[in-house]
C-alpha cells in the first residue's frame, strides 16, 4: 500500500503511544491463521468471523459476539483457547520497517505501548523479537477497548503526560478514533489499511522509516515525518 503526505510535518510532543499489532510488529498473518483455526473448532463460519473483525479487538468481546448464545463458561475456555492459539504462534512474527531505530532513538520513560491484545500476548510476540518494552497497557488494563480512549489516556496518565501532549501512533481506524477521543495527535502507518481508510488522522505515512525523533532541550520530543 502507497501512503503519501501533502508536506513534511513536524509534531512536538511530550510522549508517543504506540498500538503494537501492524504498528510495531507485522502479526496479521498470526492472527488471521491463528482466528481461522479457532473458529473451525468452535463451528464459526469464516464469514461470520470476517464480519464480527477480530483484528484489534479484545478476544473477550469478539468471542462474546461470535458465541453469544452458549454459556459464559463455555465463552471463557473459547478465550482461552484462542489466547492459546496466538500465544503458541508468537514466533512467528516479525518486526515492521523502522520500528527498532525509532524505538531505540525514544527516552525509554518516553514511550508506551498501547495494545487490545492480553498483556502476556503482546509481550511473548514483542520478547519473541528481541524488544522489551518499559510500559505497556494491554486488554486487562481497561475495561473498554478501542476505539474508547481509556487505553490510551491511562497509558498517558502512568507515563505523566498531558493527553494533549501526547502521539498516537497506529494502523487501524479504530485505533486511531481512540487517539483523537483522548485528545492526543495521531499518526497513522499504512500497513494493514488503505491510506484512505486513515484519512483522519492527523499524518499518514507509509512506515516508521519516515520518522525521525529528536530530543530537544526543554525535553520534549520533536518528530520529523515525511
Amino acid at each position: 500500500m502507497a501512503a503519501h503526505l501533502s508536506a513534511p510535518a513536524v509534531l512536538t510532543v511530550e510522549a508517543v503511544l504506540f498500538d503494537n499489532d501492524g504498528t510495531l510488529i507485522d502479526s496479521m498473518p498470526s492472527v488471521r491463521r491463528c482466528w481461522t483455526r479457532w473458529a473451525e473448532e468452535y463451528g464459526v463460519a469464516r464469514e461470520r468471523l470476517d464480519q464480527v473483525g477480530y483484528v484489534g479487538r479484545p478476544a473477550g468481546e469478539v468471542v462474546a459476539e461470535l458465541l453469544a448464545e452458549r454459556a459464559v463458561e463455555e465463552q471463557l475456555r473459547a478465550v482461552a483457547r484462542v489466547q492459546e492459539l496466538e500465544l503458541a504462534d508468537a514466533a512467528s512474527s516479525r518486526l515492521l520497517p523502522g520500528v527498532e531505530e525509532l524505538l531505540s532513538a525514544l527516552p525509554r520513560d518516553r514511550w508506551a505501548v498501547v495494545t487490545a491484545a492480553t498483556r502476556t500476548l503482546a509481550l511473548r510476540r514483542l520478547s519473541c523479537l528481541g524488544l522489551t518494552v518499559p510500559m505497556l497497557v494491554g486488554a486487562e488494563d481497561v475495561t473498554r477497548g478501542k476505539p474508547d480512549p481509556e487505553a490510551y489516556l491511562r497509558a498517558a496518565s502512568r507515563l505523566g503526560a498531558p493527553p494533549t501532549r501526547c502521539l498516537v501512533v497506529e494502523d487501524a481506524p479504530a485505533g486511531l478514533a481512540a487517539g483523537r477521543a483522548a485528545g492526543m495527535a495521531t499518526l497513522a502507518l499504512a500497513t494493514t489499511h488503505d491510506p484512505a481508510e486513515l484519512c483522519a488522522a492527523d499524518v499518514v505515512v507509509s512506515d516508521l522509516t519516515l520518522v525521525r525523533p529528536l530530543v530537544q532541550r526543554d525535553g520534549t520530543l520533536a518528530l520529523f515525518v515525511g
